[in-house]
């Protein structure tokens, strides 16, 4: 009995020895010994694949990476089968996509269409007579990691570029093309750096990218914009009171949108480069913007690049865009143009004077308009274009000129056009009559200015000879009885 139980205790110690040398190491099933031959040259970072179109592709593999992968118990030959220690064919490829195509073909051996459409990332890519999606567009083929088990990317981002980066584009039922590339850069110099694309690109994500019909790019402009309001709630509100909303409902798809004004990938801030935001404007209203960069404001703007002008946006909004021609956008003219002319400093700045806008106010063209806007709603009728002049009717809208220099005829022209609509028989020295906005001093109308003054010294002396008069008769009254 004895000897039966050593034997039995020799015969396991043999056994587990023998168990111990037929299983693999974690070495040899993460490395596999004709991966580490490839490993040796493709180890080594500065390797380039060149192709006929000059493109050119990494060849560097990272083993780290490739050992924690999920092919990791595979050699490279498995995917590489043409190639081993003793083959290394040369092959040529005319670009970088014949090459991905090409290489992709072989996950199909192991991945089976049925496998594949489990997914519905998969089997959108699948379905619809599309050529074979490229696998390596998404996963990357060295450092393959499970999307469906806790895979980690370093950005929702990263994944989605993996296609996007390159040149993609998409047929519309209109037969139009759209470009479907994404410019990292542009996207990591955006306002919007720090959203992942499914924060505008909802339904779409890791596991779901549905497909989605345009009968034409600007259906595809329109239905993306409502993105927007998932964010900017405040201003999509506003844009539904604006000319441009009532435009696109009445059924002109022309009307601006937010990606029209602010882009899609390379959101800026809109008054971050003031030159640029007014060419946006001038996409569709070209003829006002060649009017605009011709004024005193446009040409500052655009030949001296001065960001203290005022651009559309200034005047108009951004958002809550009016009908220029009502009377209620008529009648905040002037608090429009007190914003920039009403600011001391600003005016100091360039030697205009400060208090055009309140000097405007208190003559009777400004007196009207306010007593006009006193009583708006009740019975008294508002008044029309010509009834009351702005500043926008002197000194023109789009091309507003400087009062001196060399086109002062120009301004004294339109000034007496504008006068003939309520005076009747104005001559060209009719608008020199008025003291326009500026307050009379020594330099400016001095008759008037000196006229004031003597009005300012003697009305004061007038009022105290009176109450001094009245207070000796009652003193004398007084001393009398």
């Amino acid at each position: 009995m004895g000897v039966g139980r050593g034997a039995y205790r020799w015969f396991l110690v043999l056994a587990a020895a023998c168990l111990l040398i037929a299983a693999p190491s974690p070495a040899a099933e993460q490395a596999p010994d004709a991966s580490e031959g490839c490993l040796t040259c493709h180890g080594q970072k500065g390797m380039t694949l060149t192709f006929q179109n000059g493109e050119t592709l990494d060849a560097f593999v990272d083993a780290a990476k490739f050992r924690d992968s999920q092919h990791r118990s595979l050699p490279c030959t498995a995917c590489h089968s043409e190639f081993s220690e003793q083959n290394h064919p040369q092959r040529v490829f005319k670009n970088r996509e014949q090459y991905a195509s090409t290489s992709s073909a072989v996950c199909r051996q192991c991945h089976a269409d049925e496998q594949l459409k489990k997914s519905p990332v998969h089997a959108a890519l699948l379905s619809g007579g599309n050529r074979s999606p490229v696998c390596t567009g998404c996963h990357n083929p060295h450092s393959i990691t499970s999307v469906t088990k806790g895979a980690k990317f370093l950005s929702e981002n990263e994944l989605c570029l993996r296609c996007h980066k390159h040149a993609m584009s998409v047929t519309l039922r209109s037969r139009e093309r759209i470009s479907l590339t994404v410019d990292a850069k542009v996207l990591e110099g955006s306002v919007h750096a720090k959203l992942a694309c499914f924060d505008c690109h909802f339904g779409f994500s890791s596991s779901q990218h549905p497909k989605r019909n345009f009968g034409a790019q600007r259906d595809f402009s329109i239905a993306q914009a409502e993105a927007c309001r998932r964010c900017h709630f405040d201003k999509y509100t506003k844009n539904l009171e604006s000319i441009h909303y009532a435009v696109l409902s009445s059924g002109n798809l022309n009307a601006p949108v937010c990606t029209d004004c602010h882009g899609s990938h390379g959101v800026m801030q809109a008054r971050a480069d003031k030159l640029k935001s007014s060419k946006r404007c001038g996409r569709c209203h070209q003829v006002i913007f060649a009017t605009y960069t011709g004024s005193v404001h446009g040409t500052a703007l655009v030949e001296e690049h001065n960001t203290d002008v005022p651009i559309c946006t200034d005047c108009h909004t951004a958002h809550t865009i009016v009908e220029t021609h009502s009377q209620d956008y008529r009648g905040k003219v002037p608090e429009i143009c007190g914003k920039c002319h009403g600011d001391a400093a600003l005016m100091k700045k360039y030697g205009l004077y400060p208090g055009v806008v309140n000097s405007y106010l208190q003559d009777f063209h400004g007196v009207t308009l306010r007593s006009y806007q006193l009583q708006k709603g009740g019975a008294a009728a508002q008044p029309t274009r010509k009834d009351i002049a702005t500043c926008v009717d002197c000194h023109g809208i789009h091309d507003i000129t400087k009062t001196s220099g060399p086109k002062t005829n120009l301004v004294k022209a339109r000034l007496m056009k504008r006068c003939q609509k309520c005076h009747a028989g104005a001559t060209e020295e009719f608008p020199d009559a008025w003291l326009s906005h500026y307050e009379p001093s020594l330099k400016n109308a001095p008759l008037v200015y000196l006229i004031n003054l003597t009005y300012k010294l003697f009305i004061p002396f007038m009022l105290i000879g009176l109450i001094l008069q009245i207070l000796l008769h009652i003193w004398r009254y007084a001393v009398n009885r």
